[in-house]
């Protein structure tokens, strides 16, 4: 009588198929740092206001009264990294395409703005709205 290991094959169809990803080894990473998402984190809670200056109004309340919070970064390539973020955050898919150049303008590539967007699209879904 023949024995026919069906667990190997059982096996084979279980094991996840082989990434055939379109991006060269050589490539620059997909992939944000800690810092990097730690921004991106941050950025949830800026206001579409944060993204653009201040008037002289707001800067003379601000010594006024004292100044208050700016969200800004010292980096510009994390400053450019917090501007999309907040877009995304906002807006999903939809940003600017100047917003876009700016963001590969301060390093990023393509691939990183659609990790970026891939995780704020899906905590976006996941998001509870809030009462």
């Amino acid at each position: 009588m023949a024995y026919i290991d069906f667990a190997s094959e059982q096996d084979q169809l279980l094991s996840p198929a082989p990434r055939h990803d379109p991006v060269p080894v050589d490539a620059p990473a997909t992939q944000l740092s800690a810092l990097e998402w730690s921004v991106v984190a941050i950025a949830r809670n800026d206001r579409l206001s944060s993204l653009r200056e201040p008037s002289r109004l707001s800067v003379a309340m601000g010594g006024l009264f004292g100044a208050r919070h700016n969200p800004r970064l010292a980096d510009p390539r994390l400053e450019a990294l917090r501007r999309m973020a907040v877009l995304s955050w906002h807006h999903g898919y939809t940003v600017p395409t100047s917003a876009l150049t700016a963001f590969t303008d301060a390093g990023f590539t393509i691939a990183q703005y659609e990790t970026l967007m891939a995780s704020i699209a899906s905590s976006r879904l996941t998001r509870k709205p809030q009462a």
